[in-house]
């Protein structure tokens, strides 16, 4: 009777920290390049009262045995990279990568970080950076006399500067990809870092070795699926509450069995 108390204990546990997933993925719905999590679970060790294949008599077998379950884990919280939708912004800095692909981060630290968002804009020396005015590498600067920007589907920055009729290629935009983009360290901000599970970082040539091609003004939004996230949630949420009710049953036979007398 204690064991099933510590079982349901467990799955309460589990939804819990189902319901924190699904709230982030809510939280970030209008995030740009945000990608949804999702918490899966494995099952706990299990009590052997009677091991399957024994022999119950000369000749014959037992063909399945008795074995308890000690309830549930969660083991991950894996992001799923699938592609957003696009949104048109006319923004000529705004980007979105068409398929596989991170763009390069310079954090002030020094370290390259890796986002999807592209949401890109220029500080007061004309560079690229981020919202948190992080730069993007390689740096972009553009010149102050710009009139216009053009980015091509292979990464090619040119603008067309004030006086000329011909735009003038400028630098670059490059693409990092990872064997296993899920083993990514997420540290908020729309960035991640590399880890032992990612991979090495593989970068490239937009459209090229795999990579996505970018196009320019859009913004790669959520996938979270709002629909989706509240069935998830309302799903846990009766799990977490059929998990209660088990604890509450095994209260109430532990009460009978005490009240019990002679």
């Amino acid at each position: 009777m204690i064991r099933s108390l510590w079982t349901a204990a467990t799955g309460m546990q589990a939804q819990t920290l189902n319901i924190d997933v699904i709230a982030n993925n809510l939280a970030n719905v209008n995030t740009s390049g945000f990608k949804r999590s999702r918490a899966d679970f494995q099952d706990l060790l299990y009590e052997s009262i009677r091991a399957p294949g024994v022999a119950s008599s000369s000749g014959t077998k037992v063909p399945t045995g008795i074995q308890l379950g000690h309830g549930v884990r969660t083991v991950a919280t894996q992001k799923l990279f699938t592609q957003g939708d696009f949104q048109a912004t006319q923004n000529q800095l705004d980007m979105a990568i068409e398929g596989d692909g991170f763009f390069q981060i310079l954090q002030p630290n020094g370290e390259v970080a890796y986002s999807r968002a592209g949401s890109f804009k220029l500080d007061s020396e004309g560079r690229v950076v981020t919202s948190d005015g992080f730069l993007i590498e390689p740096e972009l600067t553009i010149p102050s006399d710009t009139r216009s920007i053009s980015i091509g589907t292979d990464g090619t920055v040119s603008v067309l500067q004030a006086g000329e009729t011909e735009a003038t290629e400028i630098g670059n935009i490059t693409l990092a990809s990872f064997i296993n983009p899920a083993g990514l360290n997420s540290i908020g901000r729309n960035l991640y870092l590399p880890t032992a599970a990612s991979g090495s970082v593989i970068t490239g040539t937009p459209g090229e070795d795999g990579l996505g091609t970018i196009a320019q003004g859009y913004i790669e939004m959520s996938n979270v699926s709002v629909i989706d996230e509240m069935v998830n949630m309302i799903t846990a949420q009766r799990a977490y509450e059929i998990n209660s009710k088990a604890i509450q049953a095994s209260d109430e036979m532990l009460q009978l069995a005490n009240n019990i007398k002679r």
